[in-house]
């Protein structure tokens, strides 16, 4: 019997799994230097987007979980970075502010996205752009 399924090499999880990890580390080098995680970064990406949205709609854009979501707030209203209010039409909905602090972020993150554009050397524009689609078919596949 052949187990040929079963090596690293021929696996589509491995790939993903160490360029998940290899993205995440490139970001951090970046993040470090305006004191964000890689999670905290893509939140404040959702909300330069769009400002005061509730929670479930942050959770929703972001798909972080709502746990992990509930820890990431909390550390950047530590920050000043956000602020975390009651809905004043819906008492049971939390609104996510940007604080001055977390509006003036913006600018100095706002050359990371080409900084990491610059890592994919070996992949042209249309390239990057059928992985976007591809791994949006990824995703899509697998949260059916």
């Amino acid at each position: 019997m052949s187990f040929e399924q079963l090596k690293l090499q021929n696996q589509l999880c491995h790939r993903l799994y160490m360029a998940s990890n290899s993205i995440t580390r490139t970001y951090r080098e970046l993040l470090d230097k305006i004191h964000l995680t890689y999670p905290q970064y893509v939140v404040m990406m959702a909300l330069w987007e769009k400002d005061k949205i509730t929670i479930a709609q942050l959770i929703e854009k972001t798909a972080i979980d709502g746990g992990v979501m509930t820890q990431i707030l909390k550390k950047m209203t530590d920050k000043d970075l956000i602020l975390v209010n009651k809905d004043k039409d819906d008492k049971r909905k939390r609104l996510i502010n940007l604080t001055v602090n977390g509006q003036t972020l913006q600018q100095q993150a706002a050359d990371i996205p080409s900084k990491i554009r610059c890592k994919f050397e070996s992949l042209n524009n249309n390239q990057l752009q059928q992985l976007i689609k591809s791994l949006d078919l990824v995703i899509q596949d697998l949260n059916n």
